[in-house]
């Protein structure tokens, strides 16, 4: 069960950091270049909310089912990332990006959404950007997504 919920994790990731990367650009371009506010920004703003938040429940998982909780992080810093950093970062860029999506939704002028999904899921993209460095030094043999 274990290793199912990991790879789903690790695979899942792509499409997460994807529709992050694509939503912030999208809406970046949108704030700049004053544009309207379309249907497809909602549902790709709504897909990349839905995805980082499949994203949490199987890391969750991982970290219930796996013991992680329970892990004692005090003489290696992989278990100490994964246990308390990791965790703790991810979900609040989840938090960040809940918030994006749900401010956007009241935000009346295409501009403020685009202006709110900027900052927020930028913030969120930066934070898991961060959290991934931080992993390539705490965990040893691991790289930024398989890239040395």
């Amino acid at each position: 069960m274990n290793d199912i919920l990991k790879s789903a994790h690790s695979g899942w990731r792509y499409i997460v950091f994807i529709l992050l990367i694509i939503a912030v650009a999208k809406a970046l371009s949108g704030w700049l270049g004053n544009k309207k506010y379309t249907e497809g920004d909602r549902k790709l703003n709504l897909f990349t909310l839905i995805s980082a938040h499949i994203q949490l429940l199987l890391g969750l998982a991982i970290y219930f089912v796996g013991g992680w909780y329970k892990a004692d992080s005090a003489g290696s810093a992989a278990i100490r990332y994964f246990k308390m950093e990791h965790i703790s970062m991810m979900v609040i860029a989840i938090i960040l990006i809940t918030i994006g999506h749900s401010k956007s939704k009241k935000a009346i002028e295409g501009m403020v959404k685009h202006r709110i999904i900027s900052v927020f899921f930028g913030l969120a993209l930066l934070l898991i950007v961060v959290s991934i460095l931080l992993m390539t030094k705490s965990v040893p043999g691991r790289t930024f997504f398989g890239i040395s």
